[in-house]
C-alpha cells in the first residue's frame, strides 16, 4: 500500500480511538456517584442561574409592570380609593400613575437583588444541599426564601425607598403620587361626611408593601427557573447542572 494511504489510515484510526475514548470517559463520568462538593456546586449554580435570569427579567424595561404574574397593584386598603377616585375627573389617571410608578420603582430596585441573593447562596450547607436535591420543584427557592427573607427585606427596603423617591413618571415619584392620592382620600375620610359614611383612613406603609410584593415576584421568577432546570434538560446550561439534576 502507498505510504501516503497508510499514513492517512493510521491518522483516521487514531482520531477514531480518541473519540471513542472521550465517549467512554463521558459515560464513565456520568455513572460515577456525585461527590458532596459536586452536589453543592450544582445547586449553587442552579440558584445563581435562576437569580441572574430573574433579576435580568424583572429589572428590564417594564419588567414588573408588563408581567401580570408579578405586577404590583395598590394595597387592598386602597380599593375603596381607586373605586371612588376613578369616578372623578383625572382620578383614573392618578391611579394609573401610582401603579406605573411603583412598578418602575420595583424594577429599578431589582437591579440590586442579585448580589444579596448570591451572597446568601454561598452559605448553603451539605445538609441543605442534600435536602434540596431530593425536594420538590421549588425546594431551592423555598430554602432561599425561608433562610434569607428577613435579611433580604432589611437590605432591600432602603433601595426600594430610594427608588420611590426618584422622579419617574411626569416628574412625580411613586411616593409623592401615593402620598397625594392617600392624602386626598384621608381628608375625605376624616371629614364629617366621611365619618358619617364610616370611611377609614389609609395608613399603609408603601415601601414595606412594595418591598414584600417585589420580593414575592422575584422568588416567583426564581422558582419558575428552578422548576425548568429540574424538568427540562435544555434549561441545564452547564455540564455540572446536567450531571447533578440528571440524577434526581
Amino acid at each position: 500500500m502507498n505510504t501516503k494511504f497508510r499514513f492517512l489510515g493510521l491518522f483516521f484510526l487514531l482520531v477514531g480511538c480518541a473519540e471513542m475514548q472521550q465517549i467512554a470517559k463521558t459515560i464513565y463520568d456520568e455513572q460515577q456517584p456525585l461527590s458532596q462538593s459536586e452536589i453543592i456546586a450544582g445547586l449553587k449554580q442552579a440558584l445563581v442561574v435562576g437569580t441572574d435570569s430573574s433579576v435580568a427579567e424583572l429589572s428590564g424595561l417594564n419588567g414588573y409592570l408588563k408581567d401580570e404574574a408579578v405586577k404590583i397593584l395598590l394595597p387592598p386598603e386602597a380599593d375603596i380609593i381607586t373605586k371612588n377616585l376613578s369616578k372623578l375627573p383625572g382620578g383614573q389617571d392618578l391611579v394609573d400613575k401610582v401603579i406605573a410608578s411603583i412598578n418602575h420603582a420595583a424594577s429599578d430596585a431589582a437591579k440590586e437583588a442579585a448580589p444579596i441573593l448570591v451572597n446568601s447562596i454561598k452559605t448553603m450547607s451539605i445538609q441543605d444541599a442534600a435536602g434540596i436535591l431530593t425536594g420538590g420543584n421549588y425546594a431551592a427557592t423555598d430554602y432561599l426564601r425561608r433562610t434569607n427573607y428577613d435579611d433580604l427585606l432589611a437590605l432591600y427596603q432602603p433601595k426600594i425607598e430610594g427608588s420611590l423617591d426618584k422622579k419617574i413618571v411626569g416628574n412625580y415619584s411613586a411616593q409623592q403620587s401615593w402620598d397625594e392620592m392617600t392624602g386626598k382620600w384621608n381628608q375625605v375620610a376624616g371629614s364629617f361626611v366621611g365619618q358619617l359614611a364610616d370611611l377609614e383612613a389609609v395608613e399603609t406603609d408603601l415601601s414595606t408593601y412594595l418591598t414584600k410584593r417585589a420580593l414575592d415576584g422575584l422568588f416567583l421568577k426564581i422558582g419558575e427557573t428552578e422548576k425548568n432546570i429540574r424538568e427540562d434538560p435544555a434549561a441545564r446550561v452547564t455540564d455540572l447542572l446536567k450531571r447533578v439534576f440528571a440524577r434526581q
